[in-house]
């Protein structure tokens, strides 16, 4: 396992596209999967087709969010799992400083962030604009009790999609989880592709855009004001956010080619 500290993910920095947090109708968190990146999760930003929404894709050390698999007694990821809640919890309030309702936050993750964005809303739960979680489930060994916190989501909507079977995510565990978020107040729709690879199809992208797209819908008027503001096609428009505060002390994270 290596030295670490009681908090492994101090430091965290946040890479953001989009729209600027204060002038925004809503945020997107972006959660990469074990080995990827921020800046590989921002690049759902122009699959998702969502103008005046602001992206933030957390990156970490070790590009892992915990190091066992999702599927083991939860304390064998700790205290990375904690960190890792953290850090998104630390999102959502820099939004809600920003003006931005957790009603108006989507949290996106694929394979391992799609299991952290499920643990996610199911340890913080409340009303938010949407969960999609591409390849995941929440945490905890087969035949376990999935609820870890007392709460309703009162309505949020929820995707899940994934493969099967799949390498990393058994079936069963996705439906698990959307019966455990239904039971929170979600509403939930699961969606099997079988013999799927370990990845995220295009009908998958396109399910995400038609369940956020409402959501985050501009009135008109605003709509012509952000499509005179965009960029040009190919330019830059990333910007880094160092020291995400999440009073958390750093390290390095192992990692392990499971979920």
């Amino acid at each position: 396992m290596g030295t670490h500290s009681a908090s492994p993910y101090a430091g965290a920095s946040v890479l953001q596209r989009g729209s600027l947090l204060e002038e925004a109708i809503g945020a997107v968190i972006l959660l990469h999967g074990r080995g990827g990146s921020a800046k590989d999760s921002l690049t759902l930003e122009g699959e998702l087709r969502l103008p005046g929404v602001g992206f933030l894709a957390p990156r970490v050390v070790g590009h892992s969010w915990y190091p066992s698999s999702f599927l083991a007694p939860i304390e064998s990821n700790e205290p990375w799992l904690t960190s890792a809640l953290e850090i998104v919890h630390a999102l959502t309030r820099r939004c809600a400083a920003a003006g931005i309702d957790t009603k108006h936050v989507a949290i996106v993750g694929f394979s391992q962030g799609a299991c952290l964005a499920c643990e996610f809303i199911a340890r913080y739960p409340r009303r938010y604009a949407a969960l999609v979680a591409f390849t995941g489930g929440l945490f905890g060994p087969i035949g376990s009790d999935l609820r870890h916190a007392a709460g309703n989501l009162l309505g949020t909507p929820v995707l899940l999609s994934s493969g099967d079977p799949d390498p990393y995510v058994p079936w069963k565990r996705v439906q698990e989880t959307a019966k455990a978020l239904t039971a929170m107040g979600a509403i939930v729709h699961a969606q099997r592709y079988p013999d799927r690879p370990h990845t995220i199809l295009p009908d998958e992208l396109q399910a995400a855009q038609d369940l956020l797209e409402p959501v985050f819908r501009l009135p008109p008027d605003r709509q012509r004001r952000v499509a005179s503001s965009l960029p040009n096609e190919g330019e830059n428009t990333g910007l880094e956010i160092n020291n995400l505060d999440t009073t958390l002390t750093k390290t390095t994270a192992r990692s392990q080619q499971e979920l």
